[in-house]
């Protein structure tokens, strides 16, 4: 399973908690990408509830820091 912000960005709204087959339902929907599709193929257990995208992510809270996403306002500080 891999995951990046802009991947994970689409999972944001969906219907918390949720099987595998009710995320999956709700990414088809919605017209997710298909690495999105096939990340929550592969989730193993299907009865389990899915609370948010930190149960398919763990690290998805460190990664949407201020640190880890480019910053429009940070350009001037580079040049």
């Amino acid at each position: 399973m891999f995951w990046t912000p802009e991947l994970a960005v689409f999972l944001e709204d969906a219907p918390y908690p949720a099987t595998k087959e009710e995320l999956f339902d709700y990414a088809m929907r919605a017209g997710c990408p298909q690495q999105v599709l096939d990340n929550i193929l592969e989730i193993e257990d299907s009865e389990v509830l899915i609370e948010g995208i930190e149960d398919l992510w763990p690290e998805y809270e460190d990664v949407i820091n201020d640190e880890y996403l480019y910053n429009d306002d940070q350009e001037d500080q580079f040049y």
